[in-house]
């Protein structure tokens, strides 16, 4: 028989680094998670990401066990790495704060493929690519 599922949470926590404070604690605390078992294996699972942002679902059962699914990192993160800048640009639309190339965006497309709402790669790549002008990056050839 299927386990009856409460909740569940959503979080974006740095690989290789979850911890017990919030935003992780307060969330699964509320369930009756056992809050150091998540940072265990979450950890254990994303230590090949350490530092990268990856967001995380949690799936919390009746019975207070709990499974998770990693996600791949957020287009804006894996765009600032690329563009090599700390953040976007305040006035996207006037200041460019940095510059990618055509093929850099394919490489983001293609690792966020999975996550993405698009049928092909073209038009994964118009997404990220959308999402480095909404930055102020700038595609450049």
């Amino acid at each position: 028989m299927a386990k009856k599922m409460i909740a569940t949470v959503k979080l974006q926590v740095k690989g290789g680094q979850a911890n017990p404070s919030p935003p992780i604690g307060p969330a699964l605390g509320q369930h009756g998670v056992n809050i150091a078992e998540f940072c265990k294996s979450f950890n254990a699972k994303t230590q090949d990401q350490m530092g990268v942002v990856i967001p995380v679902i949690i799936t919390i059962y009746a019975d207070r066990s709990f499974s998770f699914i990693t996600k791949t990192p957020p287009a804006s993160v894996l765009l600032k790495q690329a563009a090599k800048i700390a953040k976007g640009s305040s006035v996207p639309n006037r200041d460019m704060v940095g510059q990618v190339t055509p093929k850099q965006v394919v490489e983001i497309a293609k690792l966020k493929f999975s996550d993405l709402n698009a049928n092909d790669l073209e038009a994964a790549v118009r997404i990220i690519a959308g999402t480095a002008r909404s930055m102020g990056i700038q595609v450049t050839p």
